[in-house]
């Protein structure tokens, strides 16, 4: 057998079937699983006659693919994933990519990013939604990391996503940790979803005394509504409909009342608060899955605390679809959808993310658990309705050397002064809309503008300029505590003799890449002019064709 394509570490069913659906579309394939026995029984049951191949050992399995090898980790997320990358890395060689496909935690994906791009090799933080059978048949899937890095396997995932009307259910998503994070506030709407739909069960049975059957035909009417037509309706009315094999009686009413939950919705609300972002439908549902594991708390309470009864509720009835009910619910579901996106687009400006929210709802359309046809409406609204606040999204500003730097204090005027603007908002902006490539490695031939001069014929753009530097030097020294000489390296500010703004400096601090003219330029530019700018944003710098970032 030919060298594989593709790689798979961790034989679990969502393991499996992403490998036979990569199979299926044409990449062969080599599997590992820290349990040899695992890897038998697949390569003699699902994976049979199949272009896959075990490998026993990471060296092994390593060899048995081709350069460059794209490795999917489908694994417990945490430390597992650090001791696979810390063991297979020796194997590795350069332009390698690691793809963790699991639900790990955003800023650890962050971590890992930098990490591995600075071994040079490539590294994917990859949201897959679709559970078991979306993997599959074809699951929506978030990969973050470095633009290179998804180029690597763009053909691979495009192909084994589910497709919809506009396309595969796969985009870059951003740098970093940018494709976990969506992830993360995907199960988030997911949650806030899920209780929504189980508190309408619940008033539906105690305060309208409906029987589970009815409540599927109204949830049957409910799906077919734009406003509520979505995965999650659809299973909810088939496991209404479902009968106990044994009893006969609804299966609903044998389901202890206890859900748990895995971390994303957690991470959803921690991350809200950190951020400063209302989610309080999300934060809600994750409250009342916690509540709910307090099940032998509520039984001895419920003997001594003898509350009121059910009341009567004017819920409608279901020949109306339970209209006021139904009603609440599509406020509701439209909510918790709004409130993720609010927080995508916080983390955005945040983390300069440049997420783009039309093709984060194309993606989430198919495949995925909170596909739903409100999303064409989302996606329609974020498409059709650009504003300034997604100007990135739509304008690029290339700066081809130095000298066009002064288009970053431009930039920021119109928007706070000319726009009105907040700061934040306004520089959110402006570092998602430029980038800059970098011409020379001698420091004493880029371009510095002596502040007199500045002052006199620019002095808005001036002032803007300090306000960007006192901002920048903020971070600097959060990042690197009591190194001074770091910070005056740094500065926008050169403060040796006469005072003059760098406005390479300033380039690299606006954009959202960097890139040389050539790979052993950008090499060299990381080493020496900046690299100070590459300890605190390694993710920026790039090699890529002179002009094209």
């Amino acid at each position: 057998m030919a060298k594989g394509h593709f790689g798979l570490i961790g034989l679990g069913v969502m393991g499996e079937n992403l490998v036979l659906n990569a199979e299926r579309n044409g990449f062969s394939s080599v599997v590992y699983n820290r349990t040899p026995q695992k890897t038998e029984e697949f390569l003699a049951g699902r994976g049979s006659g199949k272009q896959i191949e075990g490998a026993y050992s990471l060296q092994e399995f390593v060899d048995k693919l081709e350069r460059p090898r794209r490795i999917l980790m489908m694994i417990k997320a945490g430390q597992a994933i650090d001791d696979t990358i810390a063991s297979i890395s020796p194997y590795l060689e350069q332009g390698d990519l690691l793809i963790d496909g699991g639900n790990s935690l955003y800023s650890d994906t962050e971590r890992r990013v930098a990490e591995l791009e600075s071994r040079s090799f490539g590294y994917i933080g990859m949201g897959v939604s679709g559970g078991a059978k979306g993997a599959l048949e074809g699951p929506s899937m978030m990969p973050g990391g470095t633009r290179q890095a998804y180029e690597d396997i763009r053909s691979l995932v495009e192909r084994m996503a589910a497709k919809v009307d506009d396309g595969p259910c796969v985009t870059y998503i951003g740098p970093g940790g940018s494709g976990h994070f969506v992830k993360t506030v995907h199960n988030g709407i997911e949650y806030g979803v899920e209780q929504i739909l189980a508190e309408a069960y619940d008033m539906m049975k105690r305060g309208a005394g409906i029987e589970p059957a009815v409540m599927a035909d109204v949830l049957g009417q409910w799906n077919s509504m734009e406003e509520l037509s979505s995965y999650l309706v659809e299973i909810t009315e088939v496991c209404l409909r479902t009968r106990d094999p044994e009893s006969g009686g609804p299966l609903t009413e044998l389901i202890l009342d206890v859900a748990g939950q895995k971390g994303t919705g957690l991470w959803t609300v921690i991350s809200a608060l950190e951020m400063g972002v209302a989610v309080p439908t999300i934060y809600e549902s994750v409250n009342a899955r916690v509540l709910s594991s307090l099940q032998a708390e509520r039984v001895k309470a419920e003997s001594v605390l003898h509350g009121p009864g059910p009341m009567a509720l004017d819920l409608g009835s279901p020949s109306d679809a339970m209209a006021p009910l139904r009603d609440a619910c599509i406020l509701s579901v439209m909510a918790s959808y709004a409130q993720g996106i609010a927080l995508l687009q916080e983390a955005s400006r945040i983390h300069h993310y440049d997420l783009n929210i039309a093709a984060i709802a194309q993606i989430w359309k198919g495949g995925c658990i909170i596909r739903a046809r409100l999303l064409q409406r989302i996606q329609d609204a974020y498409r059709q309705n650009g504003t300034l606040a997604n100007l990135h999204q739509h304008v690029a500003i290339h700066l081809n050397d130095t000298h066009p730097a002064v288009a970053v204090p431009e930039l920021m005027r119109l928007l706070c002064d000319e726009h009105g603007m907040d700061w934040d908002a306004a520089w959110a902006i402006a570092s998602g809309v430029f980038s800059y490539t970098n011409h020379t490695l001698m420091p004493e031939a880029l371009e510095c503008w002596s502040l007199p001069l500045f002052e006199r014929m620019l002095p808005r753009h001036l002032e803007i300029v300090y306000e960007i530097n006192a901002r920048f030097l903020a971070e600097v020294r959060s990042r690197f505590p009591g190194d001074e000489g770091r910070v005056a390296r740094m500065s926008l500010i050169d403060e040796n003799g006469e005072r003059r703004v760098r406005m390479a400096s300033l380039a690299v601090v606006a954009s959202r890449k960097v890139n040389g003219v050539s790979a052993l330029h950008s090499e060299l530019m990381v080493q020496t002019l900046f690299s100070d700018f590459a300890d605190l944003w390694p993710e920026r710098f790039l090699n890529v064709t002179n002009g094209v970032t």
